[in-house]
């Protein structure tokens, strides 16, 4: 597995200086969020060609583009065919940055609210989304999102399946399926199978008020709930089972963080990289007495 920063983390600074300091902390590769001051729909050709030079010359690879286009199920006809041609620009760029993946948002609302509309909608446009990107080699992630239609595995793999495209799959997301409150250790993973394309990490925790730095609402099967962004470790969003599944099932593909605590990015990021590698050590493959119990 290697290991990315995911850097909307990092969108304070200039996409250049976001991928320096990937570079210093240890980073293999960085996301890059697809909005500005990173990478948008609207940069320049020149400017994504720099930002490939850059990460190349730092030796950093570019695995994903975490896209914020889409939101398809609840738009007019009219604002998803923008939102496809937004796509269809920030395709064109991953070519350039050699990014295999592409995060395309399904729309809301949350799963537990939705109707079968709006999967059927969504579903229409993420296959000419899919179908985009595999006549250019990529594929399409959906990102397991708390106030989404793919806010558990199930949800998740019942649009993949409507999709039904082999190029579409899934990130796992442990601290998003915790606001969500749905399994996102073992069982997720053996779920989620070869549909899991991606992995993000971060830590939350819930807490009885929110206003604080680094601090949220979210609606939830539970209601109006608030949460604590913190580092990982520090919340409630256990990753070691997830680790051990994912070493387990042998999942080879990259582990993209996004810490999101309330103390100076690089702080939380090497803080991040180091718990991860620690955990990653510790990962152990469950025997076959421990599986059956």
């Amino acid at each position: 597995m290697k290991i990315a920063v995911f850097s909307v983390t990092l969108i304070d600074y200039s996409i250049h200086e976001a991928m320096r300091i990937a570079k210093q902390i240890g980073f293999d590769g960085i996301e890059i969020a697809g909005r500005e001051p990173h990478l948008s729909s609207t940069t320049s050709a020149p400017r994504i060609r720099e930002i490939r030079s850059v990460a190349d010359g730092l030796g950093l690879e570019i695995p994903a583009i975490g896209a914020y286009v889409g939101g398809f199920s609840t738009a007019s006809d009219q604002e998803c065919q923008q939102a496809y041609s937004d796509f269809e620009r920030i395709l064109e760029a991953s070519g350039v940055l050699g990014s295999d993946m592409i995060r395309v948002s399904a729309g809301g609302p949350t799963a537990f609210l939705a109707q079968d509309y709006h999967y059927a909608k969504s579903a229409h446009w993420l296959k000419k989304c899919a179908e985009a990107a595999n006549a250019q080699g990529k594929k399409i992630v959906l990102e397991i999102h708390n106030n989404s239609l793919v806010e558990t595995v199930e949800s998740g793999l019942r649009l993949v399946g409507m999709v039904g495209a082999d190029n579409m799959g899934l990130i796992h997301d442990a601290g998003n399926m915790y606001i969500t409150d749905t399994d996102y250790g073992r069982e997720s993973v053996i779920q989620l199978g070869n549909k899991m394309f991606h992995v993000h990490v971060k830590d939350e925790k819930r807490i009885a008020e929110a206003g604080g730095p680094g601090t949220f609402s979210n609606l939830t099967k539970h209601g109006t709930e608030k949460f604590m962004q913190c580092l990982l470790g520090e919340g409630a969003a256990d990753h070691q089972p997830l680790f051990d599944a994912l070493k387990e099932t042998g999942y080879s593909g990259w582990l993209s963080l996004e810490c999101f605590a309330p103390l100076p990015a690089y702080e939380r990021l090497e803080h991040d990289f180091n718990k991860v590698k620690q955990m990653l050590g510790r990962a152990r493959v469950q025997s076959t007495f421990e599986t059956a119990k």
